[in-house]
């Protein structure tokens, strides 16, 4: 049996373990990427595609918000509960009123698209989510999270996610254990020096991005969640119970699958109090152009007013308000937030291609690209140095590059394995697979290794 110094093992199990993230995430978080960078590159088109429905031509005074919602209401058919009212106040916008819908997805909704001057129809068409995204980038996103298959899929973006980070730290580390004292050239080292460098430029992209998609993922974002609840790092939400228990906001409901809340009888609304909400929000300090009014969906709630840009500068303050008295009941404001609170919102936002607005895209376009090329260029490698014989070496495994540790370092990388198991669901579950896989390669790799040894 081949031994090596305690280094050399090292060296050979991050040699492995990046081996097998490559081989077997590397297609996924590809994949994640490809279709991320689809979608942050998309809004321009999307605004051309839907632009009847956004926009509308017409000049003059515009209606009350009262007259537009009840031209909406009327395409819908009276049958759907009002979600949300998103005015058109900047000059040339379009006024969306959204209905919750029992036929639609989570956090998806029907909105009519009404001018505000002419009480024309512009569009009637679902819409997701807090960004509220149209169909074009909605079933990118479907795609970028779950591959269009629901729950089942998200395990395909958490499993992304799980190893980016483990992949561009070890590949790190590997560069300082495996780069030669001098340069050399040729075609190996040529194509290595090039991965070497994307992953340098990348890694601070792919720590950020692994760290924000977790926060969206299935199994271990429950985790994170958590965490930052015991740590008070969760974002405050304008109060809308009326009996005054302050709630929390989840930044990833959309992406997680939540609806936008329980669907609730439809109570007797008056119109008119949309008018009088917008009027006393804009007198609390709520001064942004994108904002969302939603009304109480029950007695004991309140009606709630969100501003809704998280570009730079981020406008998300809300107020709500009692919808008896109509007076101030609860404010948020985003100057308050906690820091971790506005370091998350602005990573999600970052993550989305929205907070720096055209710069934000194509820094998140070259980064999507030049990761898909870093994995690619990794698949060249591998099949340059591709072994000549299928079974190789048995020190070429974890399992034999574990055993060659110290005592020390068998007993920091099993304990790390259970914790970040724990922690990481879906990279726990991932990890098993790779050790089951590498210990029958072993044992088949060991028993080739014996066999030849008592034939000489």
């Amino acid at each position: 049996m081949t031994t090596c110094t305690p280094r050399a093992a090292w060296g050979n199990l991050l040699r492995r373990l990046h081996f097998y993230i490559g081989l077997f995430v590397g297609p996924f978080i590809f994949f994640a990427a490809l279709t991320g960078t689809l979608y942050v590159a998309t809004p321009q088109l999307e605004e051309a595609i839907y632009r009847h429905a956004l926009h509308a031509d017409s000049a003059g005074e515009r209606q009350p918000l009262a007259e537009q919602i009840a031209a909406a209401e009327k395409i819908a058919g009276g049958e759907l509960r009002l979600h949300a009212v998103r005015p058109g106040l900047a000059g040339g916008d379009t006024t969306r009123v959204m209905f919750a819908d029992p036929a639609l997805g989570p956090s998806e909704h029907r909105a009519i698209f009404i001018d505000p001057v002419s009480l024309e129809v512009r569009g009637d068409m679902t819409v997701y989510g807090t960004s509220g995204i149209l169909p074009l980038r909605q079933k990118i996103d479907y795609l970028h999270t779950s591959l269009m298959l629901g729950d089942v899929g998200r395990l395909y973006s958490e499993l992304a996610a799980s190893w980016m980070w483990v992949a561009a730290l070890g590949g790190i580390a590997l560069w300082f254990y495996t780069r030669p004292k001098r340069r050399i050239h040729n075609r190996f080292q040529n194509r290595r020096r090039l991965h070497v460098t994307l992953g340098w430029v990348l890694l601070g992209g792919m720590l950020l991005f692994s760290a924000t998609g977790l926060t969206w993922s299935q199994w271990a974002g429950g985790n994170v969640d958590r965490l930052r609840a015991q740590m008070n790092w969760l974002t405050p939400q304008v109060n809308t119970t009326l009996s005054g228990q302050r709630e929390i906001v989840d930044e990833h409901a959309e992406h997680r699958g939540h609806h936008g809340g329980m669907m609730m009888p439809e109570m007797a609304m008056d119109l008119t109090q949309f008018d009088g909400v917008l009027r006393a929000a804009r007198k609390a300090g709520i001064d942004a152009n994108r904002l969302e009014i939603r009304p109480a969906k029950a007695a004991d709630r309140a009606w709630t007013v969100t501003e809704i840009d998280r570009r730079w500068p981020t406008q998300v303050d809300a107020v709500s308000f009692d919808p008896h008295s109509m007076q101030i009941l609860d404010r948020t404001r985003f100057d308050d937030f906690p820091l971790m609170a506005k370091l998350t919102r602005w990573g999600v936002d970052f993550h989305m291609g929205i907070l720096l607005g055209l710069a934000n895209q194509l820094l998140l376009i070259a980064f999507g690209t030049a990761l898909c090329v870093l994995i690619i260029w990794g698949y060249r490698m591998w099949w340059m140095r591709r072994p000549a014989m299928p079974g190789g070496s048995p020190v070429q495994t974890l399992c034999q590059s574990w055993l060659g540790l110290s005592g020390w370092g068998k007993t920091i990388t099993a304990v790390g394995s259970v914790l970040l198991g724990v922690a990481l669901p879906v990279m726990g579950a991932s990890l098993a697979v790779f050790v089951l896989v590498d210990w029958l390669r072993w044992r088949a790799a060991s028993a080739v290794s014996l066999a030849e040894s008592t034939t000489k």
